[in-house]
């Protein structure tokens, strides 16, 4: 009893000292998450009203009818469960495929857009103006995003605001570089915003060539991860027809084969991946 009570006040002692000492701050949960980083795939994709929970919750549903359909197929719960991970990495595949192949067709339009901003400048239009205009002469691809700031801009005439929401309507480094320079100039003034959008133009069709070669060179490094993975896979696909395969693959030694190559897989893939693809530039300023 008397080593309990000499415990408790010990711990008493030890937290009014914890008291004294300064607590640090919490520091915000990073922008740049998992949450984060796939809502802005979604809207490169295309699909801004998807939220990445429902993109979680249909790769689960994709896995598990998968899993059902495979099962009952081959017979073999250990098959089914493997191409039910296969399939269920399908959405969040599909979703890159489209967001990347999206990004690579809007970055040659980011320079055609920043001139037309910069012209709408040099004439004589307010920043809010400048940038309204892009949803009547800015490239097609880019217009929507342009037109809807304009509605925000004459419904609230909240400029600041209005950028924020363009931003994440774009969901794009080089969007969120222009817009950040149109919010520094809305803030302290200066005449030399026409030539610094110019600069950043030259400095994007610079980018944008010489992406476009390191991608055309190394393209056949992607395409060769992606069959080297894959290839596996449909071979056992095809011997999963065979009943002496599925009993093989039912024993404990055939789960550790099928485990250690979906994890040489993974890694393998990742790896060629890392090699072969450039880095994609992130969204500091978001």
């Amino acid at each position: 009893m008397d080593a309990w009570w000499g415990l408790v006040l010990g711990i008493g002692a030890f937290l009014v000292w914890w008291s004294f000492w300064p607590q640090p701050e919490r520091r915000e949960r990073s922008r740049q998450g998992w949450t984060a980083r796939t809502q802005d795939q979604l809207v490169k994709a295309g699909a801004p009203a998807v939220t990445p929970a429902a993109l979680v919750l249909t790769s689960v549903g994709v896995g598990v009818v998968t899993w059902i359909v495979a099962a009952g197929l081959t017979g073999s719960a250990v098959l089914g469960l493997c191409f039910a991970v296969i399939a269920a990495r399908g959405p969040s595949a599909l979703v890159s495929m489209r967001a990347r192949a999206r990004t690579a067709a809007t970055r040659d339009l980011w320079p055609e857009l920043v001139d037309s901003l910069a012209s709408g400048i040099r004439a004589g239009l307010s920043l809010p103006e400048a940038v309204g205009q892009l949803a009547e002469r800015g490239p097609r691809a880019l217009q929507e995003p342009f037109a809807r700031f304009a509605e925000d801009y004459r419904a609230s005439g909240r400029f600041h605001d209005c950028l924020d929401a363009l931003k994440e309507r774009l969901a794009d480094p080089v969007a969120d570089r222009i817009v950040e320079t149109l919010r520094i100039t809305r803030d302290v003034g200066g005449s030399d915003v026409g030539r610094v959008l110019r600069t950043l133009a030259e400095f994007l069709r610079d980018d944008a060539r010489l992406r476009g070669e390191l991608e055309a060179r190394q393209s056949w490094t992607v395409n060769g991860a992606r069959l080297a993975a894959a290839a596996p896979w449909l071979v056992l696909a095809l011997l999963a027809t065979q009943s002496s395969t599925m009993e093989a693959y039912d024993s404990a030694a055939g789960v550790a084969v099928l485990a250690l190559g979906g994890v040489s897989t993974v890694v393998a893939y990742r790896l060629m991946m890392r090699v072969g693809r450039l880095p994609q530039e992130s969204r500091v300023l978001r």
